[in-house]
C-alpha cells in the first residue's frame, strides 16, 4: 500500500474507487510532517479506551481536529487526538476517540477517521466501543468480539459513496455496484479468534456477539431492550458500525471489541450515565490491550511474509 505522501502526489490515487479520497490524503501528508508515521495497524479507541494510546512506544500525537479532516469530538472520554507509534514493532496508528451520530456529524462524517487511518497505510483496523449488554448471563467488565451487527441507522444504503458521486470519482452504476461489494459482515473471521483466544488467555472473559447500532444520544427504553435482544442482538451502542463498512469498503481487514459497561435488564431497570461508562470500560482495558497487541502481531507477521513474497 502506497505511504500517504506517495497518494498525496499522485492525484489519481485520491479518487480511484475503494481509495481514501485526496482530502483523508492531505490530512495523512500533515499527520506525518508532524512528526507522526504511517502504520499497518490501525485502532480507534472508545469511550473510556483512549488510555491505551498512552502505552504505545515512541509515540508521536497530533489532535485531530487539526488535520482539517476530522472533527472535534464532543462526547465525554473521547479525547480527539491522532497516536502513532508501535507495539512489539508494528507500526501502528490510533485514533484516541471518534465522533458521534448524536453529535450533530452525519454517516459520512464518522467514518472519516478510517479513511485516514487507510490513507496513513494501514491494513486492518481494530475498532473499539463501550456497550450495553443485552443478554442477561452478561456481566460489566466483559468483552464482545463482534461477529456481525444490526443497523438501524441506515436511512441512506448508499451514503458513504455520495461524496465520491459528487466529486466525479464513479457514476450512479459505478456506486451501485460498489454497493455490492461491500454487502454482508465486515469483521474479519481470523481475527475473531485472535482476539478471543488473547482475551481468555489474558484472563478476561470474552464471546463473539452481534452489535445493534443505534443513534442516541439517549440510553435506550426497556422496550427497546426486549426489541434489540428479538432482533438477535448481544450488545448496543452508538458508533463503529459506519467505520466497519467503510474500513470494509477500503479494503481493510476489520476487527471491533465491545466493552460491556452495563447490562441491561428491563424488569430491574437501572440509571447509567456516562461518567459511569468511561469507568467501567477503563476497569476492561487491560483485556483490551491484549487483543490489541495479539492482533499487531499478527498483522505485523502477514505483512511481513507479504513482504517477502
Amino acid at each position: 500500500m502506497p505511504k500517504p505522501e506517495e497518494r498525496a502526489s499522485n492525484p489519481r490515487a485520491s479518487t480511484a474507487p475503494g481509495g481514501p479520497s485526496a482530502e483523508a490524503i492531505r490530512a495523512a501528508r500533515l499527520v506525518v510532517e508532524r512528526g507522526g508515521r504511517p502504520g499497518v495497524l490501525g485502532a480507534v479507541l472508545g469511550t473510556g479506551l483512549g488510555g491505551l494510546a498512552d502505552r504505545l512506544d515512541e509515540a508521536a500525537s497530533i489532535p485531530a481536529h487539526e488535520t482539517g479532516h476530522l472533527p472535534k469530538s464532543r462526547a465525554t472520554g473521547h479525547a480527539g487526538r491522532i497516536v502513532t507509534g508501535s507495539i512489539a514493532g508494528c507500526p501502528v496508528v490510533v485514533l484516541q476517540g471518534r465522533v458521534h451520530g448524536y453529535e450533530g456529524y452525519d454517516r459520512g462524517t464518522l467514518a472519516r477517521g478510517v479513511e485516514l487511518l487507510a490513507a496513513l497505510g494501514v491494513e486492518a483496523v481494530m475498532l473499539t466501543n463501550a456497550s450495553g449488554g443485552l443478554a442477561p448471563t452478561m456481566r460489566g467488565g466483559e468483552l464482545v468480539v463482534l461477529e456481525d451487527h444490526v443497523d438501524f441507522v441506515r436511512n441512506r444504503p448508499a451514503g458513504l459513496v455520495v461524496s465520491a458521486m459528487v466529486n466525479g470519482a464513479m457514476a450512479d452504476g459505478e456506486a451501485v455496484e460498489r454497493i455490492g461489494r461491500v454487502a454482508g459482515s465486515p469483521y474479519d473471521p481470523t481475527l475473531v479468534e485472535v482476539a478471543l483466544r488473547a482475551a481468555r488467555e489474558a484472563g478476561a472473559i470474552a464471546r463473539r456477539g452481534v452489535y445493534a447500532f443505534l443513534s442516541g444520544p439517549s440510553y435506550e427504553t426497556r422496550a427497546e431492550y426486549r426489541m434489540l435482544r428479538r432482533f438477535g442482538a448481544d450488545v448496543v451502542g452508538m458508533s463503529t458500525v459506519p467505520e466497519a463498512i467503510e474500513a470494509h469498503r477500503l479494503g481493510l481487514r476489520v476487527l471491533a471489541v465491545s466493552v460491556v459497561t452495563n447490562v441491561a435488564r428491563p424488569d430491574a431497570p437501572a440509571v447509567t450515565d456516562a461518567e459511569e461508562v468511561c469507568q467501567a470500560a477503563g476497569d476492561a482495558a487491560e483485556g483490551v490491550w491484549a487483543i490489541l497487541r495479539a492482533v499487531a502481531a499478527t498483522i505485523k507477521g502477514h505483512h511481513a511474509a507479504a513482504a517477502h513474497q
